[in-house]
């Protein structure tokens, strides 16, 4: 007997087959019906009337679109209650504004900021993440695990990485400190992080005791970015990054003012630098990339590592636009993100998709130099599965990969009428048609509406939070407001410095 998804009860390790579904990934986006048998939390098989086992649940997959779950490849889960928080925010700017943004939390906070982001990804069609969680004013291996929690009581897969430094944004931007007037200096001293063997004994501690699902939950090192991050800590880092096998993420050449400052300090790009210091490696992802040269490209490239692009972000905090065609050329493997909501406001990875392809296009008028739908789309699935370290389980719809699908409603507005697949996917849709997602072989949503946890509650939690949070963070707030016009004035001229990178575009 064939049911609805709707009617579907929980099949309780029964194996499931999705009967005459259009499916879609990158390498089969043409949009023909098929069937698709799942065994376990795996696809067994993927064509036109697949044979089941006689007591497999058969669902009737007739009006839906599937496609493989986007692997979203950074985010930061501490900002999903910063959403809209700043307007004109450039990059340090944002940074400024952390201990406003995200100081007195409590462990209770930490997961609800965390689970709200993995919510919102899993309705608008995400089933897995690389988190970069910031605690101020440091972090606790409690305060990571219960991050983790929230994915995994949401029901998505994540690579949970701590954000570290060992030097505050005030010295790691070249004169910054200096450009303060002397009451200010005083003032951004209370915010120096703590020493980096503090740091490091915490992030040991996490590596080495935590015992976790690996098909759902990985551990990752993040050094948040090379300036804030003495030679001392990296060297530490890599060190456990060599005994644990754990992936790295850093922030690398997100802003020219990074770039400048790396070239003032090391005399080199961040990646040179980080390349001299062992850092790079194929389990290494670059967050954003921005201001990337060849050189550095060839580097990522010869060692197999990723580059994860956010140019909502990098639009939204003036960063400038990632070139991912030469990224690509080179041999670069790209991933997709969302950055976190203080700094793109969302975490819609259709949104991301599209952006990513559509950026590629103000670089010049040669179509041939553009994103294809299909290479955004590619970057955001598997690009993205291979960087958060699951590999080529994820983000495809075929015999071995995890049944991480979603399913799109083929009435919804965004596909009347359908005229290519691919591309109505990749730049028509927005999450509005997402009606259902599989995890696993485990529906969490189902008709738009979580499964795994009260998203009514989680609000209500989030609303006292928040309320709570606004109070004591007010000299946290009032501070920002003070340094914010020596900021804002003295990064962009920073930034002004001529390099031969550009990746402004039509600048002044």
């Amino acid at each position: 007997m064939i049911t609805s998804i709707s009617a579907a009860s929980d099949s309780k390790g029964r194996p499931c087959v999705i009967r005459g579904a259009t499916v879609l990934d990158a390498d089969n986006w043409h949009g023909e019906a098929a069937d698709i048998l799942i065994v376990g939390d795996s696809i067994a098989s993927v064509g036109p009337k697949a044979e089941a086992p006689s007591d497999a649940v058969e669902i009737d997959g007739a009006g839906l679109l599937v496609h493989p779950g986007f692997a979203n490849g950074h985010t930061h889960g501490h900002n999903a209650m910063a959403k809209g928080a700043g307007d004109r925010w450039t990059l340090e700017l944002l940074l400024v504004a952390s201990p406003w943004n995200t100081g007195q939390r409590t462990m209770e906070d930490r997961y609800i900021s965390a689970a709200l982001n993995a919510a919102e990804m899993a309705l608008k069609g995400c089933t897995a993440a690389y988190d970069l969680f910031l605690e101020l004013p440091e972090f606790s291996v409690e305060g990571i695990h219960e991050a983790i929690r929230a994915y995994q009581d949401v029901g998505i897969r994540v690579t949970m990485a701590p954000m570290m430094s060992d030097i505050g944004l005030y010295d790691a931007v070249p004169g910054l400190r200096e450009a303060l007037p002397p009451e200010l200096q005083n003032a951004v001293g209370a915010y120096n992080p703590p020493h980096w063997k503090k740091t490091f004994q915490v992030m040991e501690a996490l590596a080495k005791n935590s015992r976790f699902d690996s098909e759902y939950v990985h551990i990752a090192i993040s050094p948040t970015i090379a300036m804030h991050c003495s030679e001392d800590f990296l060297s530490a880092l890599r060190k456990l990054a060599d005994e644990t096998g754990l992936g790295i993420q850093s922030h690398v050449a997100e802003s020219k003012v990074q770039l400048v400052g790396a070239q003032e300090r090391y005399n080199s790009s961040i990646v040179a630098y980080l390349n001299k210091m062992g850092i790079i490696r194929r389990n290494f992802t670059v967050a954003h990339g921005v201001w990337l040269s060849d050189d550095d490209m060839e580097v990522l490239a010869k060692a197999g590592a990723s580059v994860s692009v956010n140019p909502g972000s990098n639009m939204r905090l003036g960063n400038g636009l990632p070139d991912v065609r030469r990224m690509l050329k080179h041999g670069v493997n790209v991933a997709v993100g969302t950055d976190g909501s203080a700094s793109s406001d969302n975490q819609n990875m259709y949104e991301a998709t599209r952006l990513t392809s559509y950026v590629s296009r103000v670089n010049g008028p040669d179509p041939a130099e553009w994103l294809t739908s299909q290479e955004a789309f590619r970057a955001a699935t598997c690009g993205g599965s291979r960087a958060l370290g699951f590999e080529d389980h994820l983000g495809r719809i075929a015999a071995g990969a995890k049944a991480d699908l979603v399913f799109l409603d083929l009435q919804s507005i965004n596909w009347l009428p359908i005229n290519n697949y691919m591309n109505q996917l990749a730049y028509t849709e927005d999450g509005l048609s997402v009606r259902h997602v599989m995890v696993g072989g485990r529906f969490i949503v189902r008709d738009r509406k979580l499964q795994t946890i009260d998203l009514q509650a989680l609000g209500q939690r989030a609303l006292a939070a928040h309320a709570r949070q606004a109070g004591e963070t007010t000299a946290a707030r009032d501070l920002y407001y003070k340094l914010e016009p020596y900021v804002a004035s003295y990064c962009p001229g920073l930034a002004s410095t001529p390099h031969p990178v550009q990746r402004y575009c039509g600048a002044r």
